[in-house]
């Protein structure tokens, strides 16, 4: 009876603290997905000014748009620093892993989050750099600063292409696992811009409705950057509100079981007092039996 109620008293102090958890991750979530809703404009007005030079003209060329002879490959592999967050870390370690093995030529990696750090270099897996304390709560300057090295590395020829793997975002509890590939820039992605869709009007003549000054060139040198910290920011912060969703599932499922392990502890104790009591009442009546 006092190991049964040393257990009780155990799993309901675990429950109280997957309780505070689930509470925390839950305000944690709202803040992630607020962030992430309001980078969205800022995305879309790099992506419409991109879509917008190359619609308007059509003969723009430039390195980052250029598909190279791979040799070599770079993979940014984003994961959580902390775990308690149910399959996050693990599954978007081993899409980080997949894409490596599937990779026609040799990959390295760049690790955000303690957790892809650690499970890469375990594995003997080729790891640059790993950036840390980014990846529960993102901000820009981080994200610029993973992509200033990235370019760095793309524009040395170092590396031919650059992907990164991250969780995409759905609703609370459903998100996946990603491959996305950051250079060289995917032109058809800017196709099909709202802003400039001409398709509609495609025997007028049309002139171009803005000039770039010192060149075209120039302008894409400036925003193409520009983008890539965008994207690889936003990647991070769908990580990071998946994290805060799959930990929120997580901790809720965590206390829903420590309620059901109390139940089941809770009958066992008093299964046991009223074995103790019958027991007792027993010896008792056996006892004024032998006295008669």
């Amino acid at each position: 009876m006092r190991d049964i109620k040393q257990r009780i008293s155990s799993v309901k102090n675990t429950q109280q603290i997957t309780k505070a958890m689930n509470l925390v991750s839950a305000s944690k979530l709202q803040k992630a997905k607020t962030r992430m809703e309001n980078t969205r404009p800022f995305y879309d007005a790099t992506k419409t000014t991109v879509a917008g030079i190359l619609n308007f003209n059509n003969d723009v060329s430039h390195p980052y748009f250029e598909a190279r002879d791979v040799k070599k490959s770079l993979a940014i592999a984003i994961s959580a620093d902390i775990g308690l967050c149910g399959g996050y870390n693990s599954n978007a370690c081993n899409m980080g892993a997949k894409v490596v093995r599937e990779s026609a030529t040799p990959m390295s990696l760049i690790t955000v989050g303690s957790k892809a750090r650690d499970y890469f270099k375990r594995r003997k897996f080729d790891v640059i750099e790993s950036f840390t304390h980014i990846s529960d709560k993102p901000y820009f300057k981080g994200a610029s600063k993973l992509g200033e090295l990235v370019l760095s590395l793309y524009d040395s020829g170092e590396y031919d292409e650059v992907y990164i793997v991250y969780t995409h975002y759905h609703s609370t509890i459903s998100h996946e696992p990603k491959a996305m590939r950051v250079l060289p820039v995917d032109t058809s992605l800017f196709s099909k811009s709202e802003e400039v869709e001409l398709s509609d009007y495609s025997s007028i003549t049309i002139e171009p409705m803005m000039s770039y000054e010192p060149n075209v060139e120039e302008t894409l040198n400036a925003v193409i950057p520009q983008y890539v910290n965008t994207v690889i920011y936003g990647a991070l912060l769908e990580s990071a509100t998946c994290e805060q969703g799959a930990r929120m599932t997580a901790m809720d499922a965590a206390t829903k079981n420590a309620g059901e392990m109390i139940d089941k502890l809770t009958i066992s104790y008093n299964r046991a007092r009223q074995a103790a009591i019958t027991q007792e009442i027993a010896e008792i009546v056996g006892g004024a039996n032998a006295l008669q």
